[in-house]
């Protein structure tokens, strides 16, 4: 195997890594499936792709996929602290795949990573964020012209790309695998709302039980975490601007409110909305004595720590991923993970048995690209419901559960207008 081209931490990490990745892909068997057959059709042969995502065991189980169809596949970091730099070195050793990516990588570095994967002269991006994409709009135009389509994997990215396709700046076609049902449904229902509240344990120990808990955001995300919060019993209050998602959380049983309103009496503050300063100078003026505030967006930018950082006294790390401001009234705020995602960041993101189903998509979506990218426009695209529903039948096979068919009776009575009641 040829050494593969790589900036990561520490070579000799590569055999923990290695069987870290090896016990993610015991639980992620639609994605097996799909390898098997990438390995007969190599339908990506002779295209290089260029994949900006968190550097994980899961994450790696999609890049062997992608090699296994015979693409050539170069790695960077979607997020500077959720790179997990044993599997980095497993990817480039024991895999031969390049990646750049270094737990705890500063800005500069994290964009260099970022240029070195796009040297690659991509035609397929891969995003989580789409900072690969802005990147490439922004910086590195000269290679648009070699590119014939990406996806997306998260809904902040989704969110970025749809308003550049609304201004007609987007260059090339997206797939937004975060859109998709076997997505979004799952991913980031169960996958975040279980790992955010895995995320906050490890960093903290905190005892959710009987604790007040602000939730920032009732999307799919903020959804999950809610009722995994609630399941722990916590006192869980939301926060919203969207009145359809205000009554949503309402009939779900959870207290509804203002941040404003909520800041004195929350214990814990987790904010999931994918906008910028959720959380901002006036509530944290307000917060009681020993607040905890963390993030599960993709961006830093919900929680305003900048404006914490000239509001506070003093400042110290009190645990690891854990740092306590003492503001001039004498209260504490605590921050977890510097304002980056809780989940990935003092955790091991989501677990496999979800992100199974998100890989799936984006391995199938890059397909689906190369198959399709004559009849493609510069627009945000969903995954096209075949490939949905492929997925949840490969998914519904590998835990041996069977559902009804429709006889051709009832296809027929819903396919028509004239049978009525």
């Amino acid at each position: 195997m040829a050494r593969a081209k790589a900036d990561i931490a520490d070579r000799k990490l590569a055999p923990q890594g290695k069987l870290r990745i090896e016990w993610a892909e015991k639980n992620m068997p639609v994605l097996r499936m799909i390898r098997e057959r990438f390995k007969k059709e190599k339908p990506l042969k002779g295209y290089n792709l260029a994949c900006c995502l968190h550097v994980t065991t899961e994450t790696a189980n999609l890049m062997i996929t992608l090699k296994a169809g015979g693409a050539n596949v170069a790695l960077c970091a979607s997020n500077p602290l959720s790179t997990q730099d044993d599997v980095a070195s497993s990817l480039v050793k024991d895999y031969g795949i390049a990646v750049y990516a270094i737990n705890a990588e500063n800005r500069k570095v994290y964009y260099q990573h970022i240029h070195q994967v796009l040297d690659t002269r991509p035609h397929i991006t891969m995003d989580d964020g789409a900072d690969l994409v802005s990147t490439l709009h922004n910086d590195r135009r000269e290679l648009i012209e070699h590119i014939i389509g990406g996806t997306e994997e998260t809904t902040t990215g989704v969110i970025r790309l749809k308003a550049m396709a609304e201004d007609k700046a987007l260059l090339y076609p997206i797939i937004a695998v975060n859109d998709s049902k076997t997505k979004h449904f799952f991913d980031n229902r169960y996958g975040t709302g279980q790992s955010t509240v895995d995320g906050i344990l490890r960093a903290t120990n905190y005892l959710l039980a009987g604790a007040t808990v602000v939730v920032a955001g009732y999307g799919w995300c903020g959804r999950g975490f809610a009722s995994r919060a609630r399941g722990m019993g916590a006192n869980v209050i939301v926060t919203e601007v969207d009145p359809v998602k205000g009554i949503e959380a309402a009939m779900d049983g959870f207290r509804v409110m203002p941040m404003a309103k909520a800041v004195p009496i929350g214990d814990l503050f987790v904010t999931l909305t994918g906008d910028i300063h959720v959380i901002r100078k006036e509530h944290f003026a307000r917060m009681k004595d020993g607040a905890i505030v963390c993030n599960s967006g993709h961006f830093d930018v919900e929680i305003d720590i900048p404006a914490l950082e000239k509001m506070k006294k003093k400042k110290r790390t009190v645990r690891k991923f854990v740092e306590e401001y003492t503001l001039k009234n004498g209260h504490r705020v605590h921050i977890l993970a510097a304002g980056r995602l809780i989940n990935l960041s003092a955790a091991e993101g989501h677990p496999a048995m979800v992100m199974d189903m998100s890989f799936a998509n984006q391995a199938l979506s890059a397909e689906y690209i190369i198959k399709n990218a004559h009849k493609l426009e510069n627009t945000v695209y969903v995954v096209p419901e075949k490939i949905d529903n492929r997925i949840a039948a490969l998914k519904l096979k590998s835990m041996k559960i069977n559902i009804d068919r429709l006889t051709p009776e009832q296809v027929k009575y819903l396919a028509s207008w004239q049978m009525g009641t």
